[in-house]
């Protein structure tokens, strides 16, 4: 976790080394970013259906997605990384969120090459994982800048957080005192997406972190407990934020339970098909 002020934009620093179960990852479109500083060999994204997929070798810079992407590990990879609240990469940037926004880039394309290099070279001569999460919050602290509208967003975002996206945009900017169309353009150039879609994929990132693939599933109440019209409704948002119907995603979460009983695969990615 990491120190004051950065926790306010970052759920956690990550060090990850070793040979993964599965070659290729899944992620859903979900509420948060991620910066990753690759020291291993190279990966590939794919940013949605349609899209070629690409060699990161640096390491890459995703702010939230709209839409499900691809990760594909080499045979074995070595990284540490940033998992970003929403509006967390924006100090960090040159350019609006919005700009990356369904665009990962790499590591490169924002800090520039010479930087990146150093702060590789410095990672990978580290003693160990600790010392390295340690100089990558250094290095955060750092570039940390001052943002406009950064409070605006991070408090209106908490607030879309803590009700699982069920919030009138329209009440919340009237109790921020701006207008829609003000919170809109703050959350585009902080976010890279509009607070109504930040809501939109809160409620459907909380409604898929209640289901137990483990055991039966009845679509319909949860549904109707998210606040779905009807189970068609919530079945077309989980094919647009994941690529996958709802069974077809219990399935391969099974799937993988059963090939890889010991490994602790956390609630949001999935191995891709």
């Amino acid at each position: 976790m990491p120190r004051p002020p950065l926790d306010g934009l970052i759920d956690d620093l990550y060090y990850l080394e070793g040979a993964a179960p599965y070659a290729r990852l899944t992620l859903p479109a979900a509420p948060s970013a991620l910066l990753i500083v690759n020291l291993g060999a190279p990966f590939r994204i794919r940013a949605g259906t349609g899209t070629e997929t690409a060699e990161y070798a640096d390491g890459c810079v995703v702010t939230m997605p709209t839409r499900a992407w691809e990760f594909g590990y080499p045979p074995r990879t070595r990284s540490v990384g940033v998992h970003f609240k929403p509006w967390g990469p924006a100090p960090f940037l040159p350019m609006p969120a919005a700009e990356l926004c369904d665009r990962p880039v790499t590591v490169e394309q924002v800090w520039g090459r010479p930087a990146v290099a150093e702060l590789r070279d410095r990672l990978a001569t580290a003693g160990g994982p600790h010392e390295m999460l340690t100089l990558l919050e250094e290095e955060l602290m750092r570039r940390l800048c001052e943002t406009a509208g950064l409070g605006l967003v991070r408090h209106t975002s908490g607030v879309i957080a803590a009700a699982g996206g069920a919030v009138a945009i329209g009440e919340l900017s009237a109790a921020a005192g701006v207008s829609t169309t003000h919170l809109a353009q703050r959350f585009k150039e902080l976010v890279g997406v509009t607070p109504k879609r930040l809501a939109r994929t809160c409620r459907f990132a909380a409604t898929v972190f209640a289901i137990d693939p483990a055991g039966p599933v009845d679509w319909g109440e949860l549904a109707g407990g998210a606040g779905y019209f009807d189970q068609a409704h919530f079945g077309h948002e989980f094919r647009a934020f994941t690529g996958l119907t709802p069974t077809r995603y219990v399935e391969v979460r099974r799937r993988f339970l059963r090939e890889h009983p010991g490994h602790t695969l956390d609630g949001w990615p999935l191995p891709a098909d």
